[in-house]
């Protein structure tokens, strides 16, 4: 008899593992199949209950700033009434298991005295039965609990309370994975509208200037012309004080008109980001020594009012690279040189076709940087020199570059100037 109570025993007991194990698989086809976050919530909760075999279920979790626990997700008949709901993180069952993070275990709900019975009337409910169960992150962390309720067979046991505590497992697994996801997105997203940020802050900068640049001389023409006027000098003598202005203000439109449309390419950049789709690079043959001349008449101006010169040089053939990527780096290096650069000074941005390579140098005689500043220039840890700098412009050069499968070397010596060289192939994916 009692080898037989044994026998009976581990039956019971290896039924009940099958049960476990069945309940996971199907939890993870599930997981697998859901195709969202929330899908994939109320998906595995309705297989919990499936398994369990009872009538409805929820998930409460945590809101650290309202300091409520909501019911994120029901499966049931009052689904709609109850999603969205808060109740207080000390309140009923679910209250306890949070605060204890401890498994209970209700038969009759209606004689328990943490149970909400106010809840279920609110919304036409009644609860006969229920297991409360916590949801843990890997960490240990406790960020809400699971319930499920009204048992359609026989009364709840031990091995039912095994059996949800692990599907919640599994749960909250799958939530702890999808808010890490989400969080890896949006720090993504942050870091590449910054860098945008940062490229658009740029952009606008030149284009002031040159703006700046215009009003001057159209002022001082404007004088000259009233001038002319008031003395009676002829009709030649008066078109001639405009000369200067006609022959300045085509090249400085162009100039802002290049910045705006940079800026509006930019903006949309950031709508994509916004909608979680950052740009893979998009390779295609493109001449960059005319990028790198589009730079410069952007930047001149801001060269000239620093008192600097500054000189866009080389012969290299089209190359299958992304244009705008291209334009960015180039941007950067050479606003980061002018930058840096002061009165007299020099930049000088070359370009070279070198062994199936595009070789960009970017050499200034300005007053160079430190070895502690230089070796951390190209990396997450670069630092700017000045006072409202963050570093971002070079971190973009870098970006850029190892999209196009190339390297950085820099040199520089204090008092004597800085050189920063890429280098990339003239062509990608064995195009």
């Amino acid at each position: 008899m009692a080898a037989d109570a044994e026998l009976e025993s581990l039956r019971q007991t290896v039924s009940e593992l099958e049960r476990r194990l069945e309940a996971v698989r199907s939890i993870a086809v599930g997981l697998s199949t859901a195709t969202s976050v929330p899908d994939l919530i109320r998906e595995a909760l309705n297989i919990s209950l499936k398994v369990a075999e009872c009538e409805a279920g929820s998930i409460l979790l945590h809101n650290p700033e309202k300091k409520k626990l909501v019911f994120s997700y029901v499966v049931g008949e009052k689904a709609g009434e109850l999603t969205g709901m808060e109740i207080d993180p000390d309140l009923g069952l679910a209250g306890k298991v949070f605060k204890t993070g401890e498994s209970c275990i209700s038969q009759d709900a209606a004689k328990e005295s943490d149970h909400l019975r106010e809840l279920g009337e609110l919304v036409g409910y009644k609860t006969t039965n229920i297991v409360t169960v916590p949801l843990m992150s890997p960490g240990g962390e406790l960020f809400g609990v699971m319930q499920v309720l009204n048992k359609l067979s026989a009364p709840f046991n031990e091995h039912d309370v095994t059996l949800i505590e692990t599907m919640a497992a599994q749960i909250a697994v799958a939530i702890e994975t999808a808010r890490l996801h989400e969080e890896a997105r949006l720090a993504t997203i942050v870091r590449f509208v910054g860098n945008i940020s940062h490229d658009v802050k740029n952009m606008v900068t030149p284009t002031m200037t040159g703006a700046e640049t215009l009003g001057m001389v159209a002022e001082d023409c404007f004088a000259k012309f009233d001038e002319c006027i008031r003395s009676h000098a002829d009709a030649k003598d008066a078109c001639a004080t405009i000369s200067e202005l006609r022959e300045f203000c085509p090249e400085i439109i162009e100039m802002i008109m290049e910045g705006c449309e940079a800026v509006q390419q930019r903006m949309a950049e950031i709508s994509a980001a916004v909608k979680g789709i950052v740009s893979k690079p998009n390779f295609e043959e493109t001449d960059v020594l005319s990028i790198g001349r589009r730079v410069g008449v952007m930047l001149k101006p801001l060269a000239q009012k620093k008192g600097l010169s500054l000189d866009i040089q080389g012969d290299v053939p089209p190359a299958m690279v992304d244009g705008k990527m291209i334009y960015n780096a180039v941007y950067n290096l050479i606003f980061n040189a002018i930058d840096a650069c002061g009165k007299g000074d020099s930049v000088t941005f070359s370009f070279q076709g070198v062994n199936g390579d595009i070789v960009m140098e970017c050499a200034d005689t300005g007053p160079g940087m430190p070895e502690s500043i230089k070796a951390r220039l190209f990396t997450d840890d670069a630092v700017s020199t000045k006072p409202m700098g963050t570093g971002l412009g070079t971190r973009i050069v870098k970006n850029v570059i190892d999209a196009h499968g190339g390297t950085v070397e820099v040199t520089s010596e204090l008092g004597v100037g800085t050189t920063i060289r890429c280098r990339i192939p003239m062509t990608q994916g064995g195009v």
